[in-house]
């Protein structure tokens, strides 16, 4: 099955990562970042100075408190940082360097029951990889899924390659869809690049459905390739998993201990060598970015351009990110604003010339270009946004509070990602993705 994604938008930027992979020295500090997980109300486990070994708890859900969040290394709690009303931002962990690890259940998946993988998962903290849709959110053990979904391939900008990241983990891989497949009814439905199935480390897992996308950003979107296989509808539950994290599951299960290592892509204009780095889950992005900037003057984005977070360049790569992009600030004032010709600046539109320069990479910063302005409709979040929902409309309807004309427009079916590029290419500077998380926490109290 091929699906053929029209509409959509790749942004063109400078700073692809080159295929090498390095070990950078290793971080002295962790953390795990409650704000990471939406919906999430964190209850800490430990306190300041207490010891810990990798795999154990940090947080905990309020509302859920076997849904655990657990230490990626050993060592002492160093730091809890906190926000406004005392909301928890940072638990961080300072590593001893030796790696001591708690022990959970090894076992050969197949031969396990769904109770028994679930309580697996959530003793050791790796439930939270586990995301539902509708909302975006965690997801919740006590339901079973219509199905899985797994998006082998990503398509923002400057987006790591998965088969490159995925080439020596296939046995980690068939086993963690050993486990997945004991936690639904349903199909585990994987999406590749189309034309690039045969490179896919998931052309050889058994277990799985492949479907191919073709087309522009946001085809690699796990919600878009949902919407045109199998849409949810009201009262549908499916589940979402990164290619990574379904690698942790499978050594988990290998192993009977967590192995939070990841590879994730240090990309961006401003980035001396854009590469592959191998680091644990929650590090610390100094010694990746130590040396290896062209100014001092950046931004730097733990996620891509379009979806991720600012931190600082002692900050920490979130829970759920592939890679971290660092761009050069946009705290200037432009001579003229836009009757320049922007030579070089990219544009959703023909408004300057990068239409005319199809293969040109572009070095964005994150200058806004204007102020906010009036919510008007103009036509533009329709030429990127490949779903059959009104756009617009959902966020006008999410905006007013109206439950009813919400569901009538879509939200079950929507990520803040999903609708990034409207973000994007927004004249009036909407901030649509806060927009859409405020639309999801309204419905989630209105339906308890």
């Amino acid at each position: 099955m091929v699906v053929k994604i029209k509409k959509g938008l790749d942004i063109r930027l400078k700073g692809k990562p080159e295929p090498t992979l390095s070990t950078p020295q290793s971080s002295e500090l962790f953390a795990l970042k409650p704000p990471d997980f939406p919906g999430l109300t964190p209850k800490l486990a430990v306190k300041v100075d207490d010891p810990v070994k990798v795999g154990t708890p940090l947080f905990f859900d309020k509302y859920r408190p076997d849904v655990k969040f657990t230490a990626p290394v050993s060592g002492t709690v160093v730091a809890v940082n906190r926000g406004e009303r005392r909301r928890i931002l940072e638990v961080v962990v300072r590593s001893d360097g030796k790696n001591e690890k708690l022990t959970f259940k090894k076992a050969d998946p197949s031969k396990l029951s769904r109770e028994d993988i679930i309580q697996t998962l959530l003793e050791s903290g790796l439930w939270p990889t586990i995301v539902q849709r509708p909302f975006n959110i965690i997801a919740n053990p006590e339901t079973t899924p219509r199905g899985i979904f797994i998006s082998g391939f990503n398509s923002a900008p400057l987006a790591p390659d998965y088969d490159f990241i995925l080439k020596d983990s296939k046995e980690a891989i068939q086993t963690g869809i050993q486990a997945l497949s004991r936690l639904t009814e349903g199909r585990i439905r994987v999406g590749v690049r189309a034309g690039k199935v045969s490179e896919s480390v998931f052309s050889s897992i058994s277990g799985v459905e492949i479907n191919e996308f073709s087309g522009p950003h946001p085809a690699g979107n796990v919600g878009i390739q949902i919407h045109h296989t199998e849409p949810i509808n009201k009262g549908d539950v499916v589940w979402v998993i990164k290619p990574q994290d379904v690698v942790l599951i499978g050594k988990l299960f290998s192993t009977g201990q967590l192995d939070l290592t990841r590879i994730i892509a240090l990309t961006g204009s401003e980035v001396k060598q854009p590469q592959y780095y191998k680091i644990t889950l929650g590090e610390s992005v100094k010694n990746m970015v130590a040396g290896n900037l062209k100014m001092d003057n950046v931004r730097l984005i733990s996620g891509n351009v379009l979806t991720g977070q600012k931190i600082s360049k002692e900050g920490f790569v979130g829970y759920y990110d592939d890679q971290v992009t660092i761009i050069p600030e946009g705290d200037y004032h432009e001579f003229f604003g836009w009757i320049m010709p922007r030579l070089n600046k990219f544009s959703s539109s023909r408004s300057y010339f990068s239409w005319m320069m199809p293969k040109k990479e572009f070095a964005a910063d994150t200058n806004l270009n204007g102020g906010k302005r009036a919510f008007v409709v103009t036509g533009q979040y329709e030429k990127v946004f490949p779903m059959d929902i009104y756009p617009v409309q959902l966020i006008k309807a999410i905006m007013i509070g109206d439950i009813d004309l919400m569901e009538n427009l879509g939200i079950y079916e929507v990520a803040e990602e999903d609708m990034a590029l409207c973000e994007f290419v927004c004249t009036s500077k909407t901030e649509i993705q806060s927009i859409l998380r405020q639309g999801f926490d309204d419905m989630i109290k209105e339906l308890g």
